[in-house]
């Protein structure tokens, strides 16, 4: 059995922490995103063969993964020509397929029980599977209707407060059958949620929704991409580097000096300073080969890799991107991103 990964989109909603890193790669704690996801296709064991369909930047991701050996599954790599949407882009890396196949979004994290999707869609005999997960508030997504068997009814985007019938969305997980992409027309941008899903609601084909109602999150913004790290710090979401752990996960080779405070749930990676009177506070994350000087605060923020804090500056639930420069007393202010290379010169705000 196949799995196809959506993982072509240039992660936007994440610039500029995206504009040298693909969203594919980009860190959680110390670990590329992806990774998580490839932990969850590998807990069903007939998944042999994981298909990345990519478009943006597909170089940086091969680099980091290669063909899987590393990581326990093999990889294969189909690069998009040109942007064919999502249905459009499963076409394009399946086309071959000839068994059922799981598809995931490029963005979901999740604790789903996948070979429980995978079972029910063989027993229902489904021509398409939809994993749906319910959120308190469904007007920024698309609402998917169901009926009392779970048969897909109607999908609504982005609906009016008057409009909501149900609050189960579009989780971005499908199972599905290769013979139905004979509908989705070959190199051309084709949408699986307003084109070929409401194919098959047309058709009266088969097409069932499994509610799930575990841990799921779109880790595509900022909010989100922070809310990921401070789930795993809190337990709310089990994974490394904090699975078991409630406190400061500190790396080896990291080295926090006498007089620095650092206080837990945090996480700092090996090769990083911290140095005497500085600050490390509660659901901070800070990368490989930073430092962090003297009386520096980090609050709630991520600071990725080989970045440097200057004296008395102070990072105030915000990311900094790889190798920026924070100046002497400079602070970077709650909701602001740094792009990697920023310079915030001494004494400024941003």
């Amino acid at each position: 059995m196949k799995a196809i990964l959506l993982a072509g989109g240039k992660g936007t909603r994440l610039r500029p922490l995206t504009i040298h890193t693909p969203k594919p790669i980009v860190p959680i704690f110390n670990r590329p995103f992806l990774h998580y996801q490839l932990d969850l296709l590998k807990q069903v064991p007939e998944i042999d063969e994981v298909i990345l369909s990519l478009n943006y930047q597909p170089r940086r991701i091969e680099e980091v993964f290669g063909d899987g050996s590393d990581v326990g599954i093999k990889i294969r790599y189909v690069v998009e020509p040109a942007p064919l949407g999502t249905a459009g882009a499963i076409k394009y890396a399946g086309d071959k397929l000839t068994e059922s196949v799981v598809v995931f979004n490029g963005d979901v994290l999740t604790e789903l029980d996948l070979g429980a999707v995978i079972r029910m869609h063989r027993e229902r005999q489904a021509r398409a599977t939809i994993v749906l997960t319910p959120v308190e508030d469904p007007t920024a997504y698309g609402l998917v209707e169901t009926d009392d068997r779970g048969n897909i009814r109607r999908f609504l985007e982005k609906p009016k407060p008057d409009e909501i019938t149900t609050n189960n969305i579009n989780a971005g997980i499908y199972v599905l059958e290769p013979e139905t992409f004979d509908r989705i027309p070959s190199d051309v941008p084709w949408s699986i949620e307003r084109s070929y899903f409401p194919s098959l609601v047309e058709r009266g084909e088969t097409f069932i929704g499994y509610v799930y109602k575990g841990y799921w999150i779109d880790i595509g913004t900022p909010e989100k991409y922070t809310q990921v790290h401070r789930d795993i710090m809190s337990g709310a979401f089990s994974a490394a580097p904090f699975a078991g752990a409630k406190d400061a996960v500190i790396a080896d080779g990291a080295k926090i000096e006498d007089g620095a405070v650092v206080q837990g749930p945090c996480f700092i990676d090996e090769g990083t300073v911290v140095r005497p009177g500085a600050r490390v506070e509660p659901y901070s994350v800070i990368g490989r080969e930073c430092h962090i000087e003297d009386s520096a605060v980090v609050r709630g923020s991520i600071v990725w890799s080989g970045s440097w804090i200057g004296r008395e500056a102070v990072i105030d639930q915000a990311i900094v991107g790889r190798n920026a420069h924070v100046g002497r007393n400079a602070t970077v202010s709650p909701g602001r991103i740094l792009g990697d290379k920023s310079v915030l010169t001494d004494f400024t705000q941003a």
